[in-house]
């Protein structure tokens, strides 16, 4: 395609290939400060588009949105101390403000389990206050030795869902609520992208989570990227924070808590999981600006039918942006191409005398004409088409990068080249060590059925295991 002059082509180096999408889509810079990054209004509106689709599954679920402060006394950490562990190397610590040293250091949020747990423990007093459905959109800080923009950072935007239920059965179902019909229907049905939904081993679980489930796809290149996790921590946070409720027998009970979170990381599997060596491609149901209407010439006819059609394309709900005919046409489609944008229609005058115009497919490069009195009745539909089939081409792609493998040593080779599943307990203890040692990591574990397992130590589990971002 065009723009393949302008990107370093997949097959040649993926991460500069990534780099360039990212800087040529006019997505994010890199921050002043190492690991931070400046998303710019591109990159948020798409980040924008997954907050609304993400937010009102969310609030579905029944959880409602709050806000908690940014700095959490160091005080809170040392309460879970499996909790602070795991996170010690990621924290920033500020010990110096108001031109004093202060009294007690205060933590910069890299998560926001304990300062919503002591909120939580002032809050609830009864089962009548049970569950308590939380969620914030916020900022968080975790000091990242290798950044990357979108995927990983020293500073990013994200949702943290927390919660508090009667017992570990409500807590458990609400968990996979969330990690179900909240992330799995937002990756399958907007994103599309399919994930392998399972949970983790207990060496990847989330500090002081007894249960992690993550979902897992496959990038273009192979490699594993974990999209979102949802935990639960059944009373490990509620006994450091003293969350306790007063049961209908009139006894104090300790609460079970649960995590869950999606992030900016979100734009990074997006651009990877659909990216060709022209750009993006953006499912048209995330997509920001679904058609771009662009008039072929700068002619006063052209210009005002690409007018007429864009105004006519958004009355009936696509989002839509006009780009007339100022510069050369070449490049203002390379430029539209890398962005991603899904269906160009082009105007011309030679069509136009026939009351024709030219739909351009991002997905696929399809042309074809048709007719100004039916764009406003068959754009949609086409849209409804190209993602349905960009969700087909990603399980295409999921399944053709995933291996059954019987060992370590094969599973070792087919993780050069995507996915491989094997009996877990092949790997548990000394399998997952040489995986390791090879830069090959255990994304999840599932039933024989595909399905989510309760624990670890169910019989006949297997396991997903690949490189990894």
């Amino acid at each position: 395609m065009a723009a393949q002059s302008v990107l370093t082509p997949q097959s040649q180096d993926f991460p500069r290939w990534y780099q360039d999408v990212v800087a040529k889509a006019e997505l994010a810079d890199n921050g002043p400060v190492r690991g931070t990054m400046v998303i710019r209004p591109y990159g948020y509106a798409i980040w924008e588009r997954m907050q609304s689709e993400i937010d009102a599954r969310i609030k579905a679920a029944g959880a409602k949105n709050a806000y908690f402060p940014l700095f959490i006394p160091e005080s809170y950490f040392s309460k879970e101390a499996e909790h602070v562990e795991g996170f010690s190397p990621e924290l920033a610590v500020v010990t110096f403000a108001g031109g004093e040293e202060l009294a007690e250091p205060i933590v910069v949020r890299p998560t926001s389990e304990t300062v919503i747990g002591g909120f939580m423990a002032k809050w609830i007093q009864s089962y009548r206050d049970l569950p308590l459905l939380l969620n914030q959109w916020s900022n968080v800080v975790r000091w990242e030795l290798r950044p990357r923009l979108f995927l990983r950072g020293t500073e990013f935007l994200w949702q943290e869902g927390h919660t508090a239920h009667v017992s570990y059965e409500d807590a458990s179902a609400y968990a996979m609520k969330i990690h179900r019909e909240v992330y799995d229907d937002f990756l399958l049905n907007v994103l599309a992208t399919p994930s392998y939904l399972g949970i983790k081993p207990p060496s990847e679980r989330f500090p002081g989570a007894v249960n992690s489930m993550a979902a897992e796809s496959v990038m273009r290149d192979g490699k594993a990227l974990q999209m979102v996790t949802t935990h639960e921590f059944g009373q490990n946070f509620a006994r450091a924070f003293d969350i306790y409720f007063q049961s209908e027998e009139g006894q104090a009970e300790l609460c079970y808590t649960t995590s869950w979170g999606a992030s900016t990381r979100l734009v990074g599997g997006l651009i990877m999981a659909h990216g060709d060596d022209a750009g993006l491609i953006i499912p048209p149901r995330i997509a920001p600006t679904q058609v771009v209407v662009i008039a072929v010439r700068d002619e006063p006819e052209v210009n005002g039918a690409a007018d007429r059609i864009a105004r006519e394309l958004a009355l009936v709900g696509v989002r839509v942006e006009l780009d007339g005919g100022r510069g050369s046409f070449g490049r203002r489609v390379t430029d539209w191409e890398i962005k991603g944008v899904p269906l160009r229609v082009e105007v011309g005058p030679r069509d136009l005398a026939q009351g024709l115009v030219t739909l351009v497919r991002r997905d696929n490069g399809d042309k074809s004409t048709l007719g100004l009195d039916k764009l406003a009745l068959d754009v949609p539909s086409l849209l409804e088409s190209i993602q349905g089939d960009l969700l087909a081409r990603a399980f295409a792609l999921r399944d053709e990068r995933t291996h059954e493998v019987k060992t370590i040593a094969e599973a070792i080779d087919a993780a050069k080249d995507g996915f491989a599943r094997l009996p877990w307990d092949a790997v548990a203890g000394e399998g997952e060590i040489a995986l390791n040692a090879q830069g090959v990591s255990v994304r999840c574990l599932q039933r024989p059925d595909g399905s989510i397992p309760l624990s670890d130590i169910e019989r006949g589990l297997s396991c997903l295991v690949a490189k990894a971002y």
